[in-house]
């Protein structure tokens, strides 16, 4: 093993960097005033940045900028500006969720080093590869991949993993939820999220509960510190801390803990590898639920990792925040020097500096001789002295006069300055980064191919997930039936027969949400059934990079449509897919007026847009099974995956669907999202394709949902159509 594991820590504002850098983060990772994750964190300005990144460069320390929100036409336009301070400075990486702002920046900022965002669901060795192809150097891959699955990615790919280690986790696939956008209008992926997943809910069975009033989607804290030698030897090469929200002795607290026992399985290996209980305990007071666990390394899910009872945070030690205050919340400990300075009349002022390894030397002004009073050492050493801010300070300073000398005081301050600048960028050279980048070799957007999309008159599509529902839309004209590929394996021959019969439509497969290594023999298995179908299956329709990568390496020329959420924020994201797709999908999140001016920007590159106007909208994707936390985890024997839903406090109820096959919940809005009654908005945003997305419907309903005749539904949501997010 060459290289040691980066360990990677979280910085809410100023005082938490300073607290992380002085507890041995290797790295640290903080929000700007825009586009992260976090909107509520206190975040840092611009100056701020530019002094955290001289500060951690001279330490021999990193840090990266989370640009993790999805981005709105509107806000690409400060995109460059607010990057460009911050590239100039010697940013050293960028983690960034949206596909349209990871080409902008690849194409803008040649040198900035891209991660992809655990918000980008990367499950596989395939998308890593993908993204890998496309410039990333770093993922951090989905919470929910086992040490297996991390090695496997590592050893194919070779890019560097970044993993969460300790903090908070999400109930949800990351970049897979809109329970609080949907229910409230503050977005998960724009970072507002609501937490709903920490809000109290029966699991019902049908209609009976068959539980109480519990926690079921709040999961407990990961604490991984026993399980670091497991996590190293696994290849992941940066161990990431939650937690930008909470407070600066956290983070310092938890660095250091983390810091200790990484440096003890260096000096003592696994074999002799053991955590002390009292760092549990410390780890426990510090901000922590009340009960903690190791996340998904070890196990793809269960009852637990869930807090069922009590989610809420625990009292921090009030004695243990004070000890961490003294020993981490200050001052970084500045590098020793020795100053040298030979001041003779008429030569320049000289100055050296030493320190560690580093050796600089600045002439200044040339002295003058004295007309009255000359000057003496003292003088001369009380004004270098004065470093200041710098991360230096002066532990011996030896002043070599010769002759009556005078130097003006601003012509001494201006060669102190000069020197220790050109000092501190000598050590920040010397641990390896660039102390300026020049912006005049930035790229501009690269010309893309894009894929003409002649006709433009409004289609309709439909998705189905039973056979009963496919009978029921054969029977209304549409253009395009996705099927979904569970049920394309599942009533194959079914399928095949109606659909030779059913001419005159389009037939795609609707790909999983999630697809992992586990699915391996899955898509076998659909490879060999695709053979044997006689190019029934035209397309795919993909809900991730994982998908898109796997269908472009299937032999024969499938249509590639990604779904809504691959979140098509701006004309960017959409250039991207204009390499795959002859059409997009715009996302739940966006108002009439935003998704117009989408239409609009994709028309004039060839790509047709397209919408859902009807279906159930998928709040959360999750790994976790409501089922497995009921202590009911077994097959229906009827086939039926929706047997089990969530019951709010206010007596709403959320359909979960089941899905044994992959092995992860769907959680479902309580009501159907429906744009049926809203024409004028849909004309205003002028899609060239609407779609019917049918789940949960019984023929019957999805023959009156497209007949138009008489809405099954009492109650319905239009979203984000008028509102949108923020």
């Amino acid at each position: 093993m060459n290289q040691r594991v980066e360990l990677l820590a979280p910085a809410g504002n100023y005082e938490a960097f300073i607290g992380a850098i002085n507890a041995g983060a290797d790295a640290v990772y903080l929000g700007g005033e825009k586009f992260g994750a976090r909107a509520y964190a206190d975040n840092f300005s611009t100056e701020e940045i530019c002094n955290a990144l001289h500060i951690a460069h001279f330490m021999g320390r990193k840090i990266y900028l989370t640009v993790n929100t999805l981005m709105k036409e509107s806000e690409l336009e400060e995109l460059y500006d607010y990057l460009l301070p911050l590239y100039e400075a010697g940013l050293d990486g960028v983690i960034v969720q949206d596909m349209g702002v990871f080409c902008y920046i690849r194409d803008h900022f040649k040198d900035l080093a891209l991660h992809a965002s655990t918000q980008m669901t990367l499950t596989g060795v395939r998308g890593a590869s993908f993204l890998k192809s496309r410039g990333a150097v770093r993922i951090v891959p989905a919470r929910e991949l086992s040490l297996a699955e991390i090695r496997k990615i590592k050893e194919q790919t070779g890019m560097e993993i970044e993993c969460f280690i300790h903090g908070a986790m999400c109930y949800c696939y990351s970049g897979q939820c809109l329970f609080s956008s949907i229910l409230g209008g503050r977005s998960g992926n724009r970072g507002r999220c609501a937490q709903p997943c920490r809000l109290p809910y029966q699991i019902l069975e049908g209609r009976q509960a068959i539980t109480g009033e519990a926690y079921p989607l709040s999961l407990k804290d990961m604490c991984t510190l026993r399980q670091i030698p497991k996590l190293i030897e696994a290849g992941i090469d940066s161990f990431k801390i939650e937690g930008r929200m909470k407070k600066p002795e956290y983070a310092a607290g938890v660095t250091a803990l983390y810091r200790k026992y990484i440096d003890r399985y260096y000096q003592y290996g696994s074999d002799n590898y053991q955590v002390e209980t009292e760092d549990l305990n410390k780890l426990r007071n510090l901000y922590i639920r009340s009960e903690i666990q190791t996340g998904y390394y070890e196990r793809h899910n269960g009852k637990e990792m869930i807090t069922l009872h009590k989610p809420n945070y625990i009292g921090s030690d009030e004695h243990l925040l004070n000890q961490i205050r003294t020993e981490y919340l200050h001052d970084p400990a500045k590098m020793p020097v020795k100053m040298l300075a030979d001041a003779i009349v008429g030569e320049p002022l000289r100055l050296q500096i030493i320190g560690g390894q580093y050796s600089v030397t600045v002439m200044g002004d040339v002295v003058d001789h004295a007309q009255k009073l000359p000057m003496q050492p003292d003088d001369i050493r009380k004004q270098l002295l004065r470093t200041g801010n710098s991360c230096v300070t002066v532990s011996e300073c030896n002043i070599h006069i010769k002759g009556d000398v005078f130097v003006p005081v601003r012509s001494l301050n201006r060669l102190r300055r000069e020197a220790v600048d050109a000092f501190e960028q000598q050590v920040i050279c010397g641990n390896g980064f660039t102390t300026v980048r020049d912006i005049r070799n930035k790229q501009t957007s690269t010309a893309i191919e894009t894929k003409t999309y002649d006709n433009r008159q409004q289609m309709i599509d439909c998705t189905v997930s039973t056979y009963n529902q496919l009978l029921a839309v054969t029977e209304f004209p549409c253009r395009r039936i996705y099927i979904d590929s569970d049920l394309y394996l599942k009533e194959y021959e079914q399928i095949s027969h109606l659909c030779s019969k059913k001419t005159g439509y389009e037939y795609a497969l609707m790909l999983p949400y999630v697809i992992r290594a586990r699915d391996d023999a899955y898509l076998h298995q659909l490879e060999t059934a695709l053979r044997h179908d006689g190019a029934m299956i035209q397309g795919f329709l993909i809900r991730n990079l994982e998908e898109l990568a796997y269908v472009r390496n299937l032999p024969g020329n499938y249509a590639i449509i990604p779904d809504v959420g691959l979140y098509n924020f701006n004309s960017e994201s959409i250039r991207f897919w204009t390499q795959y797709s002859s059409e997009f999908y715009l996302p739940y999140e966006l108002n009439a007026k935003e998704a117009s001016v989408l239409t609009r920007k994709a028309a004039q590159m060839n790509m047709a847009s397209a919408m859902v106007i009807y279906g159930r909208i998928p709040m959360m994707i999750s790994s976790n099974c409501l089922k497995k936390t009921s202590d009911r985890c077994i097959r229906e024997k009827d086939g039926s995956i929706f047997q089990s839903s969530l019951k709010d406090r206010y007596g709403t109820i959320f359909p979960v669907e089941t899905n044994c096959e992959h092995c992860y919940n769907i959680i479902y809005n309580s009501v159907p999202y429906s744009l049926l009654l809203k024409q004028k908005e849909i004309e205003k945003i002028a899609a060239d394709v609407l779609r019917y997305d049918f789940t949960m419907e019984s023929d019957v309903e999805c023959r009156a949902v497209l007949s138009g005749e008489n809405f099954p539904f009492a109650e319905y949501t239009t979203g984000h159509l008028k509102r949108g997010i923020e």
